[in-house]
């Protein structure tokens, strides 16, 4: 996992994360994922069962060797991703000083650890965690100005990638530094307010006394949620959308409350590998369905 100084590394870093369990996958040089294919840029295409070797960015990671040096082989000058959060056990906390990032304040405040971390070709740091087996979506200066999060649905630049804008190169700081757990604490910070204290892993209770024939909410709620865990590469975000329907349908008869309910969901998207804009539509998508408004 150590970073190199030329490009002629790239395969073989690429391999150290394949062996650890990180998926990679490759970047043009300028940073940005690789350019879809003429069939995969329509926006219905489903990206995470597409058989294409560079399409959709993130999803077209792999832990395979053979298809991580058929990816480095296609891309010219190509930078080296890791996507985050589930599929490879990271969650990487991304600290940009230029935007107002600030390592000293993280620190005061418990959220920054010492763990293995890479100086950025932009002066900046990526504090490398371990995924806390629960979500932690992406995000851009939630938890301070300057400070974004690589978690679920996301990606982070690695060694011996260089800045397309500085030419410097990332290098790990402080190697062999292990990558430790993810504290409670940055945990919790990471989510958004939707997902509050109260529905974050809790028990969901009937919003009512009586929910119309509905005898067991929590019951009901976890099977849906069960379904989306279960479903298979391809049908995730259709099956999120049903559930998201069968719970709306449980809003309108009063056994959940509508944040409850979005907040379960949210959750299982994430669970299952979407995007936090798929989630969202998935879910705005059925709660619409039903005529529910969330």
């Amino acid at each position: 996992m150590e970073g190199g100084n030329a490009v002629g590394d790239v395969l073989a870093t690429a391999l150290r994360h394949a062996a650890v369990g990180h998926q990679v996958f490759p970047l043009a040089s300028s940073k940005r994922p690789v350019a879809n294919c003429d069939r995969c840029r329509d926006a219905d295409h489903d990206r995470q069962a597409c058989p294409c070797l560079l399409c959709h960015g993130l999803y077209a990671a792999t832990g395979d060797p053979e298809r991580i040096a058929a990816m480095l082989a296609a891309v010219p000058r190509p930078l080296l991703a890791v996507r985050t959060g589930q599929p490879s056990g990271v969650v990487v906390i991304d600290i940009d000083p230029g935007n107002g990032g600030d390592l000293a304040a993280l620190i005061r405040r418990g959220l920054a650890p010492p763990t293995a971390h890479v100086v950025t070709g932009s002066g900046g740091w990526h504090l490398w965690y371990r995924w806390p087996g629960r979500l932690v979506p992406c995000s851009a200066s939630r938890i301070a100005p300057g400070v974004d999060v690589r978690g679920d649905g996301g990606y982070v630049v690695v060694p011996p990638s260089a800045h397309p804008r500085t030419g410097r190169r990332y290098v790990w700081a402080d190697r062999p530094r292990e990558v430790v757990e993810m504290p409670s604490a940055l945990a919790e910070a990471c989510l958004p307010p939707s997902l509050s204290v109260q529905t974050r892993g809790e028990p969901v209770r009937p919003a009512t006394a009586s929910a119309e024939g509905i005898s067991y909410p929590d019951r009901l709620l976890a099977a849906h949620l069960d379904a989306v865990a279960r479903a298979p590469e391809g049908r995730r975000r259709v099956t999120l959308y049903g559930a998201a329907r069968g719970a709306a349908r449980m809003v309108a008869a009063g056994a959940i409350t509508s944040g409850a309910a979005v907040a379960a969901l949210t959750r299982a998207g994430y669970d299952a590998g979407q995007s936090e804009r798929d989630t969202r539509r998935a879910i705005s998508g059925g709660f619409e369905a039903e005529g529910v408004t969330w």
